[in-house]
């Protein structure tokens, strides 16, 4: 389980008083150097056997306060992909209390061109989402998300939706006790995620991959797409700066499918290969993604991702059909918990390799996804770095390392200054 949670502006917390707080810094460690202390975490044997699919049809929801509020944090820098830019983070915090006092916590991201809700339209959503809740009583957690789907439909509306499911599932897993990591299959409690590095000047890129090499980061998450020369330009800077990184390439659909091409041939040229090569032509042009992705794979031996091609079941089952893609990057706020869990299994079953992503988001929502991703154990390509990119974080304790998301039973509390 993700929480007890407590935010400032939800009432009385744990953490209102005139001294200032420190976050509590258990959950991750800070470096590679902790690796072999990593790997275990304590569970009760009383539910350790318990998994989510029994937790749906047995536990009945009753819930006694669910509220939303604008959850507002600077960036450390404007974080520019190809087809937008942000300079803040105005995504919508929700909170959900049982009438057994357990709190849950949810986090619904907005990123322009990306989500389909802005934050007026996702702050009305999940009120309405939290007034029914709070009218919902002995219903199944299977029942209740199905209301919650619902009123919240398809891709519209998936980003408050899979707010809303983090927090009660959040909320119903502490009720029994058990970390969420457990709870979706218990793999692994510890992984390993990659960072990005926006759309920047070669010498930002330059001095970016520098500090992330120092900090001991593999992989390098590139966003490229909106100028194929000044992309190449960032390569080679990065390159130099970061001689042993693996790279991730991520054009947020930016090129046409003969410059998707034309960059790998000439960092084939450079000597460089990337590990992935992430929706690297529009979300609609399923032709030109299958192209690229057959010449990748076939003359450079990389792997094509499906991102913003992939916002539903229906996307993955015509990815699958066509041979368009060779892994699919699920991001609940995209489909959901329930969609994304539902996407997981068909792709396993046809044999895609998955990846697992944010919008840009705190540990809120990017804890969440980590333990789905570690308890489910079946991840390639883990990225899910954004709460390093805010100049100030509103989460205490929870995970806190650069390399390694360690997911023990834990208690987060968040505060805004």
């Amino acid at each position: 389980m993700l929480s007890q949670f407590a935010l400032s502006f939800f009432g009385k917390s744990p953490l209102n008083s005139s001294k200032p707080h420190e976050p509590l810094k258990f959950q991750l460690p800070l470096s590679n150097l902790y690796v072999k202390n990593s790997m275990k975490a304590p569970v009760t044997s009383s539910s350790s056997n318990f998994g989510f699919k029994e937790l749906l049809e047995t536990f009945t929801v009753e819930v006694q306060k669910a509220e939303n509020k604008p959850l507002n944090v600077p960036l450390i820098a404007p974080f520019t992909i190809a087809t937008s830019r942000l300079d803040k983070v105005e995504n919508v915090a929700i909170r959900i209390e049982l009438k057994n006092g357990c709190v849950g916590w949810g986090e619904a991201p907005i990123l322009p061109f990306v989500t389909a809700e802005d934050q007026p339209t996702a702050m009305a959503k999940a009120k309405g989402a939290c007034d029914m809740l709070k009218n919902c009583s002995f219903l199944t957690l299977e029942a209740v998300l199905g209301e919650i789907g619902d009123l919240l439909p398809g891709h519209q509306f998936a980003s408050v939706r899979a707010g809303i499911e983090m927090a009660l599932i959040d909320a119903v897993a502490k009720s029994i006790g058990l970390p969420l990591w457990r709870l979706f299959g218990g793999a692994l409690n510890t992984i390993i995620t990659d960072i990005t590095i926006p759309i920047v000047s070669p010498a930002e890129a330059a001095a970016l991959a520098s500090k992330y090499h120092k900090q001991g980061f593999k992989t390098l998450k590139l966003k490229v797409g909106k100028n194929l020369k000044a992309d190449i330009e960032v390569l080679q800077a990065i390159r130099a700066a970061h001689p042993d990184c693996s790279f991730i390439l991520d054009a947020n659909e930016g090129y046409k499918p003969e410059e998707a091409i034309e960059v790998l041939e000439k960092l084939h040229e450079m000597g460089v290969t990337p590990v992935l090569f992430e929706q690297p032509v529009h979300r609609d042009d399923w032709e030109g993604l299958g192209r690229v992705t057959h010449f990748a794979k076939s003359k450079y031996g990389v792997s094509v991702a499906a991102d913003e091609s992939c916002r539903s079941l229906a996307d993955v089952k015509k990815i699958v059909k066509g041979e368009l893609a060779d892994v699919v990057n699920i991001k609940l706020a995209k489909v959901g918990v329930l969609g994304a869990l539902e996407i997981i299994d068909l792709a396993r079953a046809s044999g895609l390799d998955l990846m697992i992503g944010g919008m840009v988001e705190t540990r809120l929502a990017m804890g969440f996804a980590g333990h789905l991703a570690a308890g489910l154990g079946c991840f390639k390509f883990v990225d899910l770095d954004t709460p390093l990119l805010l100049s100030e974080d509103p989460v205490l304790e929870g995970y806190e390392g650069i390399l390694l998301l360690k997911l023990t039973v834990c208690v987060w509390f968040v505060w805004f200054l």
